[in-house]
């Protein structure tokens, strides 16, 4: 059977139709934030078979198939690739209105070829179609990404990393940037079991000893001065709940002398810890042009059994529920209050907080660069059609959705890219909608201008590429 993706897939009204057919469809891509593997980039690996390139790392998709009652070993298990396909074959057909279910055809459709509906009948030959591309030179990781015009690829590295990879990528002319991203969630983790062995680890990166927290400021500003020079444009912060609780310098170097100890903190020395830290994080961040992601709400490794089974980022994540409001607005007023709160966007796994971070941004903008503090796009959990549709009116309606700085894939696949696509037709279908229904101008130069920059040029500009 055909696939159902058409021409004008999610495109409902003329307007939709050729905002996307005319500009948005072939812009190129910035993808700011992303886990992508930097090692593959640089080794411009083929994969053996599509189901490692479309179910390794992916716990979007494990998460379906847990929920279609498929035994872990055919998900994270020791089932062959072929098994683990079958397996996902089985559950697609059961993911209709699941952004999965779109994806998945998108994948098949854009990377392989392949235009028909993937399930259980049509899986075997799909299988042998798709793996007789794979190892072929369009399918290496870096053929993936340029194919799908990616200008910009923005990872996801620990302070601690050396980053050895970035600094070969760059130099060799690969038709696209590979930029590190500094994700300091362990530095900030004061509370967590392997801090003390990750600052030991931090030394090593740094080549001197750190017995003090003078030393570990010392060292984390060492780290961004390193990635600095290896291009980083970003910081990315995981936020399982917003914190922010005011302590001076030395009370501080209290907490992190006690830690080192061995000694057991109190939930607001854990606090008081990270609020000094990242705000002089935020301080140094603004120093370097950098733009500071603050992703936040996730309920994580939920389940015990499986945590202990197969480790985080399995699938086993949901949405928080911790308000955020009073806090997040200290946080920032803290590095704003001096001038130096850097260029920010903020992220809620829970659509309840939307606007509340929308209107959190419109506090701290600044005429130097439109946009300065952005509520990101829908996150996770919220990527769907309706979640991206709520996200942009809710921004539309207490900002300015024309300085949005638009989608990122936030995946670990490199097929992950047609989801760019996804958001394209999402939006000009939105825009096209408002059109229709006489809310705005059907000034097509005004609307085209619209879609490119949030498509493209407002993240290049942003991030400064």
């Amino acid at each position: 059977m055909k696939t159902f993706i058409k021409d004008d897939f999610l495109l409902y009204n003329d307007t939709a139709r050729e905002l996307f057919h005319q500009t948005a469809k072939d812009l190129p891509i910035i993808d700011y934030h992303n886990h992508l593997n930097q090692y593959e980039i640089l080794e411009n690996k083929n994969f053996d078979n599509i189901s490692e390139v479309w179910l390794g790392g992916d716990h979007y998709k494990w998460r379906a198939m847990r929920a279609n009652g498929i035994s872990e070993d055919y998900i994270t298990g020791n089932k062959s690739d072929y098994e683990k396909f079958l397996a996902w074959a089985k559950t697609i057909p059961n993911a209709i209105g699941n952004p999965l279910y779109h994806w998945a055809h998108l994948e098949l459709l854009r990377y392989f070829d392949i235009d028909e509906v993937f399930n259980e009948e049509s899986a075997p030959a799909i299988w042998e179609k798709a793996n007789a591309k794979i190892k072929t030179s369009e399918m290496s990781v870096r053929s993936l990404l340029t194919n799908k015009k990616v200008e910009f690829v923005g990872t996801t590295d620990d302070p601690a990393d050396d980053l050895k990879a970035h600094e070969a990528l760059a130099k060799e002319d690969i038709g696209f940037t590979v930029s590190p991203s500094f994700r300091p969630d362990t530095a900030l983790g004061i509370e967590k079991e392997g801090f003390i062995d990750w600052v030991r680890k931090l030394e090593q990166a740094i080549d001197a000893s750190i017995e003090n927290y003078d030393a570990f400021l010392d060292a984390l500003a060492n780290r961004v001065n390193y990635f600095d020079e290896h291009g980083c444009k970003s910081s990315d912060h995981g936020i399982n709940v917003m914190f922010y609780e005011e302590a001076t310098k030395q009370e501080v170097a209290s907490i992190f002398s006690k830690r080192l100890k061995g000694e057991v903190l109190t939930q607001k020395e854990v606090e008081q810890f990270k609020t000094y830290t990242l705000v002089s994080l935020g301080e140094w961040y603004a120093e370097k042009g950098w733009v500071m992601q603050l992703h936040i709400n996730p309920l994580r490794n939920n389940s015990t059994r499986m945590f202990r089974k197969i480790g985080p980022d399995s699938g086993f994540d949901s949405i928080g529920d911790q308000l955020l409001a009073d806090k997040l607005s200290k946080m920032l007023d803290a590095m704003d209050i001096n001038d130096k709160l850097p260029k920010t966007v903020l992220y809620s796994l829970n659509s309840r907080d939307n606007y509340v971070l929308a209107t959190m941004a419109g506090n701290y903008q600044s005429d130097e660069v439109p946009g300065k503090v952005q509520f990101g796009t829908a996150w996770w959990f919220n990527d769907t059609i309706d979640g991206m549709e709520d996200q942009m009116k809710v921004l539309a309606n207490t900002g300015l959705i024309s300085n949005f700085i638009g989608m990122l894939t936030d995946s670990r696949s490199f097929l992950s890219f047609p989801r760019h696509e996804y958001f394209r037709r999402i939006l000009c279908n939105l825009l096209g909608t408002w059109v229709e229904e006489g809310k705005a101008p059907k000034d097509m130069k005004l609307l085209e201008t619209y879609v490119r920059n949030i498509c493209y040029e407002n993240a290049k500009r942003y991030f400064g590429i």
